[in-house]
């Protein structure tokens, strides 16, 4: 580490001032709070940082049960580097409910709606840790022309997760009064957002970074609540999605933004490398691709 230069004589005051004056703009990005907006007639919480001219747009999508500030580390590590945006989906922190299914369609729709708003146009870098993987995968597979990469934190893929009918009763029992509307109804529409992944083309994924958290402590242990499919074939069949992408095993936690953000960062950096840089289409409309 370099240490800062001590001068031999005083600073005089106006260059305190100027250094001052400096080090408020160089700040964390995650101390300008979240607001408040309405999107399509919701209340929706995000927060917007980082420098506007040039930059990549990197957008962070919030594991199940998570809200935006668990994005806090990894948006200081960039600060200087990508415009980002961290949000809270529908019943997580202050953005209002809604109604219907909580699938991929539905949150995507939501985040590209959001992106509109804030006049942040792709290409985008979307990083998705846990549940949020699994929609930036939607968002990716469904419009590939607005992605310039995927990073994926720890994530969750298609046919990981049960159909809901099939979790054990005391998965169902637990969903029921340990979750919230927003939390349960998101679970319950797990298997039918990898499944419609699953039905639509493949993106490219050459622009995917992956961080696969395996802890090497022998008292780690999973959770899984009889939810997940752990069969050899299911995990052979996760393990080829993305034969192509840059694959980093990690010995951390699931949360692996909070626990080691200069891993997540490190992995957008790498995503900044990747992909077209300028992309023809931005949320609001569509090319010849996004609606077929």
């Amino acid at each position: 580490m370099i240490k800062p230069h001590s001068p031999a004589l005083p600073f005089p005051m106006s260059r305190w001032f100027a250094v001052a004056a400096l080090c408020l703009s160089l700040a964390p990005a995650f101390a300008a709070p979240p607001t408040l907006e309405t999107v399509r007639g919701r209340r929706v919480e995000a927060r917007v940082a980082g420098p506007a001219a040039g930059a990549p747009v990197v957008v962070f999508e919030n594991g199940a049960r998570m809200t935006l500030d668990s994005w806090n580390a990894v948006i200081d590590g960039l600060a200087l580097d990508a415009t980002m945006l961290a949000h809270n989906r529908a019943g997580y922190g202050q953005s209002e409910a809604a109604e219907g299914p909580r699938g991929g369609e539905a949150v995507v729709e939501g985040l590209r709606a959001l992106l509109a708003a804030k006049g942040l146009k792709p290409p985008y870098i979307l990083v998705g840790h846990s549940l949020g993987g699994l929609y930036v995968q939607w968002f990716a597979h469904r419009y590939p022309e607005e992605v310039q990469a995927l990073v994926l934190v720890d994530a969750m893929y298609p046919r990981l997760i049960k159909k809901p009918q099939d979790f054990p009763w005391y998965a169902k029992l637990g969903k029921r009064w340990l979750l919230s509307r927003a939390e349960a109804d998101e679970v319950d529409e797990i298997h039918a957002t990898g499944e419609s992944i699953l039905a639509m083309p493949a993106f490219d994924d050459t622009r995917v970074v992956q961080l696969f958290n395996v802890p090497k402590s022998k008292t780690a242990v999973g959770v899984t609540l009889g939810v997940f499919d752990e069969s050899p074939e299911t995990g052979q069949f996760v393990r080829q999605l993305y034969p192509r992408a840059r694959k980093h095993v990690v010995d951390s936690s699931h949360r692996i933004h909070v626990q080691n953000p200069e891993l997540v960062v490190a992995a957008i950096r790498e995503a900044m490398t990747l992909g077209p840089r300028r992309l023809v289409s931005a949320p609001g409309t569509q090319s010849n691709q996004s609606a077929r």
